[in-house]
């Protein structure tokens, strides 16, 4: 078994040096929160600022991208290409491939409610309602459930580009946090060849990526390619770039997509009917600045704590949180389904799976069944894929794909219950809490109070229930976070807003629960080379080793770990449980609120 797991060791070390990213930025500590684990045992309140300060250092990068040559491409070109009748397509892997999804959700959001409340302004720009699309590596699925190893393939992005028919005149805006996600790179190259205006979009400095990461420097040297690095230092969670990379990347693409909306509009409508679509001159900067600086400012960090240490308190007991939405259900998604490669929790379930644990979080529509919730979330049908042993020995595959392709079609993913079907798992477990997750902006809305009732409704069958409200309003909440952010056409910092206060929420929760050791996320997968590379460089900053000695130990417990039963129970982390097993320097119990990986 020692002599198989050091095989794999040295093959990762001798000819994967290209998954070795530990001098990237993005996968550092950062300095600001590397006792984060310390903070947040002194006091909760203390903790979700430290978390939130690294925050701040986005908006120095924002104003420098927003007055760059760059950026004023990217929107010039963007407006071009709806002009002319051509596809706006955002690539991404993982948090950029949901936020690529959230990006097109905006722009097809907008127009149905545009439909609904201004159907005069509708008529005179419905033509390019059909604009803006999405390609998230593994397909709509990985939105839900990460796809194991296929961000690691270029070839795969190559098919994906191909099968969305990226044709010329299109304009594709691949974004990577690291910028060397493979799968990613494959979509920009592939849109490049067909003929396609692209733009790559990442968070650690060029010449970094280009000296150490071949696949990056052959990206960012292309001359087709215009680069927009958005680099703003290393993350609260040392890798976690769901965090701020990705909330740096919602910003600046989001903002250029309400600027190319905006761009093109203004040769359509008059002043009135752009200001009741609050399209207006906007700086991006100032405003994220000042809805963060509102999410920090009073109770606001008393508030989140407060409703981190009920998550905590609910899944210590082994209980289970139910969040609903509508409008956010796809920024609830975002967040809620990253906190399992994250944090090594159980991931979604499918209602035909009676043997896995259910997720400790999950989501939900209470107004729609699933059918039509997934339409209503994505506002179209979800685009899966359907591909066979065939197609991955035509793309030279691993024979481990080509022997059992994944399950990935769209019956699959409609067996995850996101709608109001009856679903006796979530209340499985007790205690089981229902929690109503709201922006101020929706409150507004005149659907709000269906939507409320329908939660309502289905709150009664749970132990408790709890609503948290983003945004400054009247409505009454367990949990208010008071903010009134600057209005847009898409409501951008709403949006922002809320995924912060998730972020900070779900990392939070993971802190108090001992599932971080100083701000590196001990409990992680190793689901692809880059998650085995981050793996391995925790265990060696924890333990004190070697990159080497790690790698072997890390190797060393994925071989121990196959003879584990986990069928109906949680996977254990091979990671945590390298580091249990080598023990901390200086210490004689793991610290991990007492959870020992060895007994499970």
């Amino acid at each position: 078994m020692q002599n198989k797991a050091h095989l794999e060791a040295d093959h990762f070390l001798n000819n994967e040096t290209q998954f070795h990213l530990g001098m990237l930025p993005t996968e550092q500590a950062n300095p600001k929160t590397r006792n984060l684990d310390k903070i947040f045992a002194e006091s909760t309140r203390e903790g979700v600022k430290a978390l939130m300060s690294v925050d701040m250092d986005i908006y120095p990068m924002a104003q420098k991208v927003f007055t760059g040559k760059e950026y004023d491409k990217l929107v010039k070109a963007g407006v071009k290409a709806i002009s002319d009748g051509k596809k706006i397509i955002f690539s991404g892997c993982g948090a950029t491939g949901r936020l690529s999804i959230l990006l097109e959700s905006f722009w097809r959001c907008f127009f149905r409610d545009l439909h609904q409340e201004y159907p005069d302004i509708y008529e005179k720009v419905k033509h390019v309602e059909n604009s803006v699309f999405s390609i998230m590596t593994g397909g709509d699925y990985a939105l839900i459930r990460a796809v194991e190893y296929f961000e690691d393939y270029q070839e795969f992005g190559r098919q994906q580009a191909r099968e969305l028919i990226v044709i010329e005149g299109d304009i594709l805006v691949a974004i990577t946090e690291g910028g060397e996600t493979s799968s990613v790179l494959g979509t920009l190259t592939e849109a490049a060849d067909r003929g396609a205006e692209v733009f790559l979009m990442f968070n650690n400095p060029a010449d970094i990526l280009c000296k150490h990461i071949e696949r990056s420097r052959k990206a960012i040297e292309d001359p087709r390619v215009t680069v927009l690095d958005l680099f703003c230092g290393p993350m609260a969670i040392a890798g976690s770039t769901r965090m701020q990379a990705t909330t740096s990347e919602q910003l600046i693409a989001g903002a250029a997509l309400e600027s190319i909306l905006g761009g093109y509009f203004r040769e359509l409508l008059s002043a009135e009917e752009l200001e009741l679509l609050n399209i207006r001159e906007t700086d991006y900067a100032e405003a994220y600045n000042e809805m963060l600086s509102e999410l920090l400012s009073g109770q606001n960090p008393e508030i989140v704590g407060e409703y981190i240490q009920m998550e905590k308190n609910t899944y210590q007991e082994n209980g289970l949180v139910t969040y609903y939405g509508n409008t956010l259900m796809l920024d609830i998604f975002t967040d809620t389904t990253e906190r399992s490669p994250t944090f090594m929790l159980p991931p979604f379930r499918k209602y035909d799976d009676t043997v896995s644990p259910p997720s400790w979080a999950y989501v939900k529509n209470p107004l729609l069944p699933t059918p039509e919730a997934w339409v209503n979330v994505l506002e179209r049908a979800p685009r899966c894929l359907e591909w066979d042993a065939k197609l991955y020995r035509k793309m030279n595959a691993p024979q481990a794909l080509i022997s059992d392709p994944p399950l990935l079609d769209i019956s699959q993913i409609l067996k995850f219950q996101i709608g109001n079907d009856e679903d006796n798992s979530r209340i499985s477990k007790k205690p089981n809490v229902a929690v109503n997750v709201i922006s101020r902006v929706e409150i507004s809305r005149p659907e709000f109070e269906n939507y409320q009732a329908a939660f309502n409704e289905a709150a009664e069958k749970y132990q408790g229930k709890s609503a948290m409200i983003i945004g400054t309003c009247d409505e009454a909440a367990n949990y208010k976070i008071s903010c009134s952010p600057q209005n847009s056409v898409f409501n951008l910092m709403d949006r922002l807003a809320v995924k912060i206060v998730l972020n900070t929420v779900s990392t939070g929760t993971m802190v108090v629960m001992g599932r971080v050791l100083g701000n590196w996320m001990s409990w992680v997968d190793v689901t692809n080379k880059k998650l085995k590379d981050r793996g391995i460089r925790l265990i060696s900053d924890i333990c004190g080793i070697s990159y080497r000695d790690a790698c072997y130990a890390l190797h060393e417990s994925l071989e121990e770990l196959k003879s584990f039963n986990v069928s109906s129970g949680e996977k254990p982390s091979p990671v945590q449980y390298t580091i249990n097993r080598i023990g901390l320097p200086g210490r004689s119990d793991i610290g991990l609120a007492g959870e020992k990986i060895g007994n499970l």
